[in-house]
This record gives structure tokens, sequence and C-alpha cells, in this order.
């Protein structure tokens, strides 16, 4: 019988971040709950400084508010602090962090709904998921839900992450310039197409959960129609983005976890370029309303990090339900209120 030396650790079964993105999420579910459910101390002195930066953030948005509106209430928090938007971002947030969509998908028409204008809700949704993409890839990543890394070469996922976004990122400005600028579609005729694409979108994903079961072969190129679809999306209407990527991801054998992580990172990328895009047509005579923005951080930004830390926590099998289930809830949501309404 060989001796086995101990000088050599046994090669590693599970996959490796230079073969697939998943290797480290699925590492960590291979370990007890209780070594999922403990933090290092690096970590939880990362949370505290987050809390001092986000108190600092949601007070400076407060600040360009005022600043906008010229009427002098930066001291009187309930003039540009709204209880109900808080509360709205916070629980899409959590679920956009954990599902890699329905953020702006949800929150869009709920929104409008609430009396507010397109030119006010898509921008400030974008700038959002600008800020709050960053942040929940961060927490991702610290959490060992993903790795993005550049150090020796770009690993998988950072070289997938970076495919979705730049093909969204060309996307987004293209879909912002002709819609708003060029075209002018009324926000009816938006409103429909974002619901019909979840709708598909949703309908894709029961398939996939009652279909053949099997972990597909991880194939990136496979995501490059997504990420294009998804960027128009999120042009149009500030959301059907993460559903498209998401779900474009499982298509591609990409592990749950990580899939909503990457989503995060891309969908923040394509949401600056969008932002930017929209200050930039500012000069065409299109006047930008920011009221939202304070109340929109203030209940993401709590949830972009709670939401990877529970991602963390629950096994992925959880997380191949929720993803699925969650397109179809919102593909649901959207039809009632295009038809219903």
């Amino acid at each position: 019988m060989p001796k086995r030396n101990p000088g050599k650790r046994a090669p590693d079964r599970t996959g490796s971040a230079e073969k697939e993105p998943g290797a480290r999420a699925r590492k960590l579910d291979g370990r007890p709950i209780k070594h999922r459910l403990r933090l290092r101390r690096a970590s939880i002195a990362k949370l505290c400084w987050f809390l001092c930066g986000y108190v600092v953030l949601v007070a400076l948005a407060g600040w360009l508010v005022d600043r906008q509106t010229g009427t002098g209430t930066f001291f009187h928090f309930s003039a540009w602090l709204f209880p109900t938007v808080i509360a709205l971002a916070f629980l899409f947030e959590t679920v956009d962090s954990a599902a890699g969509m329905g953020f702006g998908t949800a929150l869009t028409p709920l929104l409008l709904a609430l009396g507010h204008d397109p030119l006010t809700v898509v921008p400030t949704l974008l700038i959002v998921q600008a800020i709050t993409g960053l942040v929940t890839a961060s927490a991702h990543h610290e959490f060992q839900n993903v790795q993005f890394s550049i150090r020796k070469g770009l690993n998988e996922a950072t070289r997938l992450m970076l495919l979705i976004a730049l093909s969204g990122v060309a996307a987004v400005i293209v879909s912002i310039v002709l819609v708003y600028l060029a075209f002018k579609l009324p926000a009816s005729i938006i409103e429909s197409y974002v619901a019909i694409l979840v709708l598909v979108m949703g309908i894709v994903a029961l398939v996939q959960r009652i279909g053949p079961r099997g972990t597909p072969a991880f194939r990136p190129k496979r995501m490059i129609g997504f990420a294009v679809v998804a960027g128009i999306n999120k042009g149009i209407g500030a959301g059907g983005y993460g559903p498209v990527v998401t779900l474009g991801q499982l298509y591609a054998g990409v592990y749950e976890k990580s899939a909503a992580a990457i989503t995060s990172l891309a969908e923040a990328w394509v949401s600056v370029a969008g932002a930017i895009t929209f200050f930039a047509i500012t000069a065409a005579g299109i006047r930008l309303d920011l009221e939202l923005l304070p109340s929109l951080l203030a209940g993401s930004l709590l949830a972009a990090i709670g939401s990877p830390y529970l991602v963390r926590i629950l096994p992925n099998r959880i997380i191949s339900y929720l993803i699925p289930g969650y397109a179809m809830i919102i593909a649901a949501f959207l039809l009632a209120k295009l038809y219903l309404s």
C-alpha cells in the first residue's frame, strides 16, 4: 500500500476559482452552519466603518436634495425622508441582494403608482443601484459567496462580471438616448415592456425548475445576449435587469449564490453608465428630480449588507428555489398591475 505524503494536500474536488465562478461559495456550503454564522474580526470592523459611511452618505443625499429644491429643509428630515419609500427600498433590496433581481423591477412601477414621474424614478434608481451594487458585491465577496480577484490575472467570476457589465453598459447608453431623447416613449409603454419581459423570464424560470435537473457546464459566452437585453431594460425603466442576468447565469452554469453576487457588481457598473448618461442628456433641457434619493439610500444600503450575510448562512438549495420563485412573483405582480389597474 503506497504511503501518504503528509507534505502534500489532496486535490480539491469541489472546483477552483479558475474553473468556475462558484467554487468559493460551493466550498463554504460544505461546512457546518456554525462556521457560516461566524465572522472574522476584520469583517466586523468593516461593518462598523460601513455604518459610519451609511450615515454620511444618506445625509449627503439629503443635502443634495435640499440644494436642488432650494427649500432650506436639510435639518427637517421629514421633508426628504419618506418612511414608505425607505421600507420598500429595504424590502426589495433584501430580496434583490439574495436573488439578484427585483429592486428596480418591483420599485419602478410602485413608485410610478405613488405618483412620481419616470424622470424622477429611473435616474434616481440608477444612482442607488450603482451604490448598492458595489456595496452588495463587496459584502458577497467578504462573506465568501463569491470571489472577485484581479491579482495574477482575472479569475472566472471577475471575467464573467466584466463580460456582463461591458455588454450591458453599451446597451444601457443606447437605450437611454433613444427612449428619453430621440423617441420619448410614454411611461405606459415603458411599464408594459418591462412587465412582458419579466413575465417571459418568469415562465423560463418555472420551466427550468420543473424540467430535467442537472448542473449545466459553465459557458460564459452564453451571457452576452442576456447582458445586452438586460442593459436595454435598465436604460428604459431601471428594472428588468436582474431577472435576465441572474437567470441567464443559471442557464450558463453558474452556482446560484455566486450568480446573485456577480449580477450585483455587473449591475452596479451598468447603473453608473446609465446615471452618467442621464446627467449628460440634461444639456438637452431634461430636468432630473432626485427627491427620492435619500429615502432609497436609507433603506437599500442596510439591506445591501444584511442580505449577503443571510445568503452566506442559507444552504444553496434554498437560494436555488428563491431565484426562480421570486422571478415568478415579480412577473405576477407586474402582470396584475398592467391588466387589473
